[in-house]
C-alpha cells in the first residue's frame, strides 16, 4: 500500500477502520492517536475526521475488536498534547499570521475562530473541540491571543475529556445499530450543530440586547 492509498483509508475511516484492524492489529491504536493529534496539532491538518473517528473507534469497542478504557486514554492524551502543540505554534508566530501571508494556513477559518474566540473567550477551547476546523484553529488562536499557559491547559484537558469521553462512549453503545451506521455522516452533522447552534443563538441574544438598549 503507497502513501496516497493510506492517506485515503484515513479520510474515509469509517468505512476502513475495520480494514485496518485486519491489516495492523494493535498498531492502529498508534494510527489513531497519530490521526487525532495531527488534527488538532496541525492547522494544516484541519480535515481529518476527528468526531467520525471517535465514533467508529467507540463502536468497534463495543465488538470487542478495540479496548475502550485503553483507546479513551490514548486518545484523550492526543487531543490535550495536539491542543498544547498548536497552541505553542501560535505562541511563537504570533501576530504575524495576520500581516504576513502563509500559504499553509487558512485565513478564512483563522478569522473566523478568532472572532469566535474573542467573544467567548477561554470556553471557546472546550465549545470548538465539538466543531470541525474550528477545533484545529482554536489552540492555534489562544496562543495568538497570549493566553496562560495554566488557563488554556484547564480548558484543553476539560475540553479533551468531554469530546473523546462522550463520541466514544456514544459509538460504543450506538455505532452498531444499522440505522445509526447507515447515517453516521447526517447524526455527526446534527451533532455539531446541536454544539454551534446555542453558541449562535447566544450571540444574537447579546447583539440585540445592546441594539435595544441603545
Amino acid at each position: 500500500m503507497d502513501f496516497m492509498q493510506f492517506f485515503d483509508m484515513i479520510l474515509h475511516v469509517d468505512k476502513t477502520l475495520g480494514m485496518l484492524l485486519d491489516q495492523y492489529g494493535l498498531y492502529v491504536y498508534a494510527v489513531l492517536f497519530a490521526i487525532i493529534f495531527c488534527e488538532t496539532g496541525l492547522v494544516v491538518l484541519f480535515f481529518f475526521p476527528g468526531d467520525t473517528l471517535l465514533f467508529i473507534a467507540g463502536a468497534f469497542c463495543a465488538t470487542g475488536q478495540m479496548d475502550l478504557g485503553l483507546l479513551i486514554l490514548l486518545l484523550v492524551v492526543a487531543a490535550v498534547s495536539g491542543n498544547t502543540l498548536n497552541f505553542w505554534i501560535g505562541e511563537k508566530i504570533g501576530q504575524r499570521v495576520f500581516t504576513h501571508d502563509y500559504k499553509w494556513i487558512n485565513k478564512d477559518a483563522l478569522r473566523r475562530t478568532h472572532t469566535f474566540f474573542e467573544k467567548h473567550g477561554g470556553k471557546t477551547i472546550i465549545l470548538a473541540r465539538f466543531v470541525p476546523v474550528v477545533r484545529t484553529f482554536a489552540p492555534f488562536v489562544a496562543g495568538v491571543s497570549d493566553m496562560t499557559h495554566t488557563r488554556f491547559q484547564l480548558y484543553n484537558i476539560t475540553g479533551a475529556l468531554l469530546w473523546v469521553i462522550s463520541l466514544v462512549t456514544a459509538g460504543y453503545f450506538f455505532g452498531n445499530i444499522p440505522v445509526v451506521r447507515d447515517h453516521l455522516t447526517t447524526i455527526v452533522l446534527v451533532g455539531v450543530s446541536a454544539a454551534i447552534v446555542p453558541v449562535a443563538l447566544g450571540g444574537l441574544w447579546k447583539v440585540s440586547k445592546r441594539m435595544l438598549g441603545r
